[in-house]
Parts: C-alpha cells; structure tokens; sequence
C-alpha cells in the first residue's frame, strides 16, 4: 500500500507518497508525469512516519538549510538504468548544476559502457518520481538553458536560486522544454 500526505510549499502544493518505510513520490501538484510511477492504490495518511519526515527535510530545505537526500530512504521504483540516472543526481551538490551531456557521460562510466545518449539520460531525468530530493532541477542544457523540468521552468529557477545559483546566467529556451 502507497500513503500520501500534501505538503504547501513556496512552489505550491506538493503530493508526497511513502511505500513500506522509504519516500516513493514527491510531485509538484499538475507537473508532467505526475503520479506516473505510481501503480498501486493510495491512500491518505497526514501521520506516517516516512510523509513525516520527507515534509520535515522540505521544510528545512524552503528555509534555506541544506539537508542531504541521504538522510531518507528513498524507493522511486524504475529499472537499473533510470535508477542509476537517479543516483547520480543526488551526487550533483548544492550550489552546482551538471548538463545532460555530463550526466550522461558519469552514468556511461558508472554502467560500463563506452557512451550513452544525453536524450536518454534526459528522460530519466524527466521522470524522476521524486522531485526536489533528488535534484533533477540541477541538470541544465549543454547551452546552459534551463530546460526539461517537468514541473515548469519557473520552479526550476526558482529552486536553483535557493540553492545559491545564479539563474541570471542561465537562458530560457525557446523550445523544447519540459513545461
């Protein structure tokens, strides 16, 4: 059974899901591929521990600390590849944004493989079913353009500001975006 609980946060409402004793899910309210990697039923639960402490690292991190994904156990599910995809964001620190083109090197290396395609990494990037603590809004494009975020371009900003970087560098694309 998945149990979820809302949490209101600066971006708006956020839906967070937990599963046994680790995070599951963690959408902003409306994004692209929102409750996607969920397949069993929900059911609300404003108590469980795992909702209680995902909301306790959000509240924290809105008020400008920096806590570490590392301190909940985290299960967004997906095969070896996406979840691999998805370690690596974690490792992208505070202050710091990587392209699709890095990451996706990093995750060639990690698999064994001579190369890998940025667009593949980019749509595991894309369904990262739990946002926020794992940083998908730190990967930008290769000309430095905030682009693909499934939860809208304003967000992703508005995160990489709180979290020190300086958005004013970075471009809004004019296509291909994740809106």
């Amino acid at each position: 059974m998945v149990y979820t609980t809302h949490y209101q946060s600066p971006l708006g409402a956020l839906l967070l899901a937990a599963r046994g004793d680790a995070l599951a899910g963690l959408w902003l309210e409306g994004q692209k591929y929102f409750l996607g990697s969920l397949k069993e039923p929900a059911e609300p639960m404003e108590g469980h521990p795992v909702l209680l402490q995902a909301g306790d690292w959000l509240s924290r991190y809105f008020a400008g600390e920096r806590p570490d994904s590392g301190e909940l156990k985290l299960d967004p599910g997906g095969g070896e590849f996406r979840r691999t995809v998805w370690e690596e964001l974690c490792r992208i620190p505070y202050g710091s944004v990587t392209t699709y083109g890095a990451l996706a090197r990093t995750v060639a290396a990690r698999l064994g493989r001579a190369s890998m395609s940025a667009q593949a990494v980019g749509g595991a990037v894309g369904h990262n079913p739990i946002s926020i603590l794992i940083p998908c809004h730190r990967v930008v494009g290769s000309d430095s353009s905030l682009t693909g975020y499934a939860g809208g371009l304003e967000k992703k900003r508005y995160l990489l500001s709180l979290e020190g970087i300086d958005v004013t560098t970075l471009s809004t694309p004019t296509r291909g975006t994740a809106l």
